[in-house]
């Protein structure tokens, strides 16, 4: 988190280096974004599958991503995920003494509602859940689904109906699917999903770096001279 000031004055520094019509993109993707709902991948170990969700993710305007990283650490796939990890704030909870559950105690204590993806007896379908409350949604791994630590301290469930012979869907496929439901019921249902005014400042100026070539070099460079001009 920058100081406002530093903030602004570097935020107008790099905007010099980037066109009109880019700085036109970044506002209006930035427009779209929303922390009313974000997504947890606990434990996901094929770099395919996540790197699907990331994109996803992206594509549904949904910013932040948590991994949590008990037994697998995650290494993202670029030509599956196309480049949206640059765009998107990556969450990772690897040192903790139990991941999963520091990660969801923090989506907690901001105000979130965990929801995990399992088929129980508490589940409801998707078209069910209430969305006036932040979402923090949780994917478990592949094979064994959500931990029994998720299953504790999830306050809600969630699951797909499926009609086939096949059990389950890809874990990227099901994320997919239900960001699509949801970020839609978010969005004509909930009036202030959007950012905070704070929150578009602090990921704008994080997306002018990427779209500015040697950004590091040119921000020591600033840095020089803003913090000289300060003493």
């Amino acid at each position: 988190m920058y100081d406002l000031e530093y903030q602004k004055a570097l935020t107008d520094y790099l905007e010099g280096f980037v066109s009109e019509r880019r700085k036109g993109r970044l506002v209006e993707v930035l427009a779209e974004r929303t922390n009313h709902l974000t997504v947890v991948l606990e434990d996901v170990y094929q770099s395919h599958n996540f790197s699907a969700v990331l994109r996803s993710a992206d594509i549904f305007g949904i910013q932040n991503i948590h991994f949590i990283e008990n037994r697998n650490k995650y290494k993202i796939s670029e030509d599956v995920s196309m480049g949206s990890t640059q765009w998107l704030t990556l969450n990772r909870y690897q040192k903790f003494e139990n991941n999963t559950r520091e990660c969801i105690t923090q989506l907690k204590n901001k105000g979130y509602r965990i929801v995990a993806t399992s088929l129980n007896e508490r589940s409801v379908t998707l078209d069910q859940l209430k969305v006036d409350k932040p979402i923090a949604l949780i994917f478990g791994t592949e094979l064994t689904g959500i931990s029994e630590d998720v299953q504790d301290m999830a306050d809600e469930f969630v699951y797909l109906p499926m009609f086939g012979f096949t059990e389950s869907f890809n874990i990227s496929v099901c994320a997919a699917l239900c960001m699509h439901e949801l970020s839609t019921k978010i969005r004509s249902q909930v009036p202030n999903y959007k950012l905070t005014d704070a929150e578009r400042k602090e990921i704008y100026l994080e997306w002018l770096k990427v779209s500015v070539k040697k950004h590091d070099l040119m921000i020591k460079e600033f840095d020089a001279t803003y913090f000289k001009d300060k003493t």
